[in-house]
């Protein structure tokens, strides 16, 4: 049972022992600050002094700490200690009362709701600093040459490694490529595709546009495929769909209607695969956040030949990391080195160095559980909203990720959208995501990213979009 401390003024409630001490210490502080108990400015007592208040340990308090300062509720200088930072609530949170709703500038959104990138003000600058420093330090001097085409072992190596332990994927350093994320990865795909005689690849209905346009631009058409409650219908690859060797899936978490793919239709894809060697195009682009329900293994697990795994570090980091990665079927190995080219020209070697030491030291593993905890719970918040202020709107798609699909009553999506963006909210229609060719019924709906806006913006985030919904 979490125990109440009054310590230095402030009320904290935390398990006072056991692995959650830090993780609930942390969630402690970071309340304190939101509800203003901690006013910015307010000088926190030092790591030691505080352990002994707590009577936990100093490294404890220095994690928590050190976790804070990366997501930007507290500050830490040398010869000043640690503070709330300025701005971490506003004024009106601290008088207990909701802050007005800002006003948008002309052309440009208050909110950003686009699903696609993570809260970047959660990015862990201090552990990653220490993973850049621990990393150049003991990097061999060759890393700082044109490299293997590959990627640098040491994060090739790290990936293998924790996608078997999370993912279940079956992966050998020497079949991973390295990528300036999935984008990049599918140019490099689209060309080996090309070369193996054009064949179109088949896609989801519901996708990301900018997957199909760099198909397109390798020379490639694409066959969308059709989808139901079950999710897409891979039973439709059959042996006459002309000119299909390859399938394009999110089979963990469609993006972006957020079922996953029914067991049956995984099996029917693999059993395609292995009839008439074709390839499935795993993108599992949000592997690492689930909420109610256990994680689903990747599909690379059941047929390791036949399916290419591609990864990011784009949700569970940054995008502008701009680091991907490719589990290839040995086969496919060479087509794709030959399409990168020589050299490892895209992905420097020290970002790959600093993610490789970030993940073999475990700092990627608590970060991922830190801002799995953050993002559920602006999810919870999300569908609280909608009970209290839209109980027509049906979220679905919201188990894991980090956006959600607002379903609409039919015909309002347009008008939806043109009222969101009068409220400052940059959000999508569910008809942005809906391939050109496809044949499924048109579904009206809001496909809502939670992962974007800060800490500090969700509520009105919220709000705007509360005032919006029919």
């Amino acid at each position: 049972m979490a125990k109440p401390w009054a310590t230095y003024g402030v009320d904290l409630h935390v398990e006072p022992s056991g692995p959650g001490v830090r993780r609930g210490l942390t969630d402690a502080l970071r309340e304190a600050v939101r509800s203003g108990r901690l006013a910015p400015g307010a000088r926190l007592p030092s790591s030691r002094s505080f352990a002994a208040d707590l009577g936990i340990a100093r490294n404890t308090v220095s994690g928590a700490y050190g976790d804070l300062v990366a997501e930007g509720w507290l500050t830490a200088c040398q010869g000043s200690g640690t503070r709330v930072a300025d701005g971490a609530v506003p004024q009106s949170a601290r008088r207990g009362q909701q802050p007005p709703p800002p006003r948008p500038e002309p052309g440009r959104p208050v909110y950003d709701l686009i699903p696609g990138s993570p809260d970047l003000a959660s990015f862990p600058r201090t552990e990653w600093l220490k993973a850049s420093r621990r990393a150049l330090t003991s990097a061999p001097h060759d890393a700082l040459g044109y490299g293997d085409p590959r990627g640098r072992v040491e994060l090739r190596t790290a990936l293998a490694d924790y996608l078997s332990r999370t993912r279940g994927v079956r992966a050998d350093p020497e079949h991973i490529v390295i990528a300036s994320g999935i984008s990049h990865a599918l140019m490099l795909l689209g060309t080996v595709l090309r070369r193996r005689g054009g064949h179109s690849p088949a896609v989801e209905s519901y996708g990301l546009d900018v997957h199909w346009r760099l198909l397109s631009r390798a020379g490639l058409g694409t066959v969308p495929l059709p989808y139901d409650e079950l999710g897409t219908r891979t039973d439709d690859l059959t042996d006459d769909l002309t000119g299909v060797r390859a399938v394009l899936l999110t089979p963990a978490h469609q993006f972006p209607m957020g079922a996953p793919l029914h067991p049956d239709r995984r099996a029917a894809v693999v059993e395609w695969a292995r009839r008439t060697g074709g390839l499935v195009l795993e993108d599992d682009y949000d592997g690492e956040f689930r909420y109610d329900r256990q994680p689903i293994g990747a599909l690379q697990g059941l047929a390791p030949d036949h399916v290419v795994y591609l990864g990011t570090a784009s949700k569970s980091l940054a995008p502008g990391l701009r680091l991907g990665w490719l589990v290839l079927p040995p086969s496919l190995t060479p087509e794709v080195l030959s399409a990168k080219g020589g050299t490892d020209w895209s992905c420097g070697a020290l970002d790959q160095l600093t993610l490789a030491e970030f993940i073999t030291s475990g700092a990627y593993d608590r970060h991922v559980r830190s801002v799995r905890l953050r993002y559920r719970r602006r999810r919870d918040a999300l569908v609280e909203a909608l009970r209290e202020h839209a109980p027509g709107v049906r979220p679905t798609g919201i188990a894991a990720g980090l956006h959600a699909v607002l379903q609409l009553p039919p015909g309002t999506e347009e008008s939806v959208v043109r009222a969101a963006a009068g409220q400052g909210l940059d959000v999508h229609g569910l008809a942005r995501y809906r391939h050109p060719r496809a044949t499924v019924d048109p579904l009206d709906a809001l496909v809502v990213g939670y992962g974007t806006p800060p800490d500090h913006a969700w509520a009105g985030a919220l709000d705007a979009l509360c005032r919006v919904l029919p």
